[in-house]
């Protein structure tokens, strides 16, 4: 269930479109969900290992740190927390503005429903939403985990609902009849292909925090690798049973051309008021998933500082909310400058699984890193194993890889800016450490 609830997200009903126009087949798109849901089984096998050999605190910095060396664990470290975070955050604001909008956007007096549906009234909106839940935690009202026990449950039951009844509904004829462009040959299809993973990637995201499992798991070496399949297959399931639902009532040009795609198949299986309430509930779950941000990001921030590799300033807490209230205004300006530079959630995809997909890669290759000092030691482990090591994290570092260069070729300004905050972070680092040499123990 840790697993599934990891991997679900709301991107399953944002995505499908997107997929299905840079594939541009239903062939090429349902082999892209495949391959993205194979990939996601050998990351979480991937990240398992390493959590087992190095079960450390504090994510991807202290593991990078090991393997390589602090300046790069910085280096990638801050990258994801500056950009990756940041972006995504945006993203799922973006998918949460746009919802809500369809779910109460006529009905609110005096604003034009087609403004507000706009890409400025879109960013407008998850403006208004990010400030209202950094706000609520800013002054120490946090949810708890049934709230974020029950989004889960709800997603879930979405997801089920729709492909169920997929299947006992007739296809309307009012599908869109706006084309797709088919990729005609074998390197354009290919090309395709590898550029409409960028959101199947993003969609089925969350398998790395398998790194967490290994333990609290009884018998990991032989529960965890069960726990990790049957999870992954259990959402590579319902996706594919969405996706199919979607095909069904929708047609793949409707899909590619149905950017609310949840919204469009509850109004053919529900009406209109089905379509809305659906709409609300899908608004609950990514706030849901933007207010856990907020949650459990500013902990990174907190243990990088109590390493002494930022100021201690990202560490501050309120004694009386016990907010860090520096680190959440930081966050704030952040995600308020990718939600108004980039404007919509396309733009921002392509920096996500620019920066996610490397920052990944590189935490991934640690595995070969302690694999062979361990065997140039001789030291004996009896923790959980990848299995038919090497080749399938081979073949997943080389598939993230893939996916974060067609991602930087789909926006150059975007990972030029990436390359930018990541060649900075390296003088950066030894300028924090010159700061908190005074904090550092002698």
């Amino acid at each position: 269930m840790v697993v599934v609830s990891l991997v679900i997200g709301i991107g399953i009903f944002r995505t499908p479109a997107i997929v299905a126009k840079d594939t541009g087949s239903p062939e090429m798109f349902f082999l892209a969900w495949l391959t993205g849901g194979f990939i996601c089984l050998i990351g979480g096998l991937t990240f398992a290992e390493i959590g087992a050999r190095k079960p450390f605190a504090g994510g991807f910095y202290k593991v990078v740190s090991e393997a390589y060396h602090p300046a790069f664990a910085f280096m990638i470290n801050w990258l994801g927390v500056i950009i990756t975070v940041s972006a995504t955050f945006a993203a799922v604001a973006f998918i949460a503005s746009e919802y809500l909008i369809k779910s109460i956007g006529d009905f609110i007096p005096f604003i034009n429903y087609q403004s507000l549906s706009s890409e400025n009234g879109i960013k407008i909106t998850a403006s208004i939403i990010t400030f209202f839940l950094f706000f609520i935690n800013y002054i120490g009202i946090k949810s708890g985990s049934r709230l974020l026990n029950f989004i889960t449950v709800l997603k879930i039951a979405i997801i089920l609902i729709f492909a169920v009844s997929a299947f006992f509904t007739s296809s309307p004829n009012k599908v869109s009849t706006s084309t797709v462009t088919s990729n005609a040959n074998f390197i354009s299809a290919l090309f395709g292909f590898f550029i409409g993973l960028r959101a199947v990637f993003f969609t089925v995201g969350g398998y790395q925090l398998t790194t967490n499992l290994a333990a609290d798991v009884i018998e990991p070496k032989r529960n965890l690798p069960k726990a990790i399949i049957t999870g992954v297959i259990a959402v590579i399931a319902l996706y594919l049973l969405i996706n199919i639902g979607y095909y069904k009532l929708l047609g793949f040009n409707g899909i590619a051309n149905s950017n609310l795609i949840a919204a469009d198949m509850a109004d053919i299986i529900f009406g209109s008021a089905g379509s809305k309430i659906i709409s609300m509930a899908i608004f609950i779950s990514a706030a849901g998933f933007l207010n856990a941000t907020i949650l459990y990001i500013p902990r990174t921030y907190h243990a990088m500082a109590e390493d002494c590799i930022i100021p201690a300033i990202f560490k501050k807490v309120n004694l009386k909310t016990q907010v860090q209230e520096f680190v959440l205004i930081f966050m704030f300006i952040l995600i308020l400058f990718f939600t108004f530079t980039l404007g919509k959630f396309d733009s921002v995809l392509n920096v996500i699984m620019f920066n996610d997909s490397l920052v990944i890669a590189v935490t991934a290759s640690t595995l070969f890193i302690f694999r062979y000092r361990s065997s140039k030691d001789k030291i004996q482990f009896d923790g959980f194993k990848t299995p038919f090591y090497p080749i399938l994290p081979a073949i997943f570092i080389l598939f993230l890889l893939i996916v974060s260069f067609f991602s930087f070729k789909e926006d150059l300004l975007s990972g030029l800016l990436s390359l930018l905050v990541l060649s900075l972070s390296f003088p950066l680092f030894f300028i924090f450490r010159y700061i908190n040499k005074k904090r550092l123990p002698n």
